[in-house]
C-alpha cells in the first residue's frame, strides 16, 4: 500500500502557484476517484492552499487601501 500524501507541504512560491495547485486539487477530488485517506489529506491540503490565498489576497487588499489614501507604506509579502 502505498503512503498517503503528506499535508503542511512546503509554502507555495507564489499566489499564483497556490491556486493553480488549488484548482488541480479540486479536480481530483471532483473526480472522487481517490481513495479515503487520500481524500483526507488532499482535502487537507486545499484547506492549507485556500488559507495561504486568502491570507496573500488580503495582504494586496491592505496595501491597495494605503495606497488609496494616499500614503505609501512598505509591503512584506511574509
Amino acid at each position: 500500500m502505498a503512503p498517503a500524501p503528506r499535508t503542511g507541504l512546503s509554502k507555495p512560491a507564489t499566489f499564483e502557484i497556490a491556486l493553480a495547485e488549488l484548482e488541480q486539487l479540486l479536480v481530483r477530488l471532483e473526480a472522487g476517484s481517490l481513495p479515503l485517506e487520500q481524500l483526507l489529506t488532499q482535502y487537507q491540503r486545499g484547506a492549507e492552499l485556500l488559507k495561504y490565498c486568502r491570507d496573500r489576497l488580503e495582504a494586496v487588499e491592505a496595501q491597495v487601501k494605503i495606497l488609496d489614501q494616499g500614503t505609501l507604506k512598505p509591503w512584506t509579502a511574509d
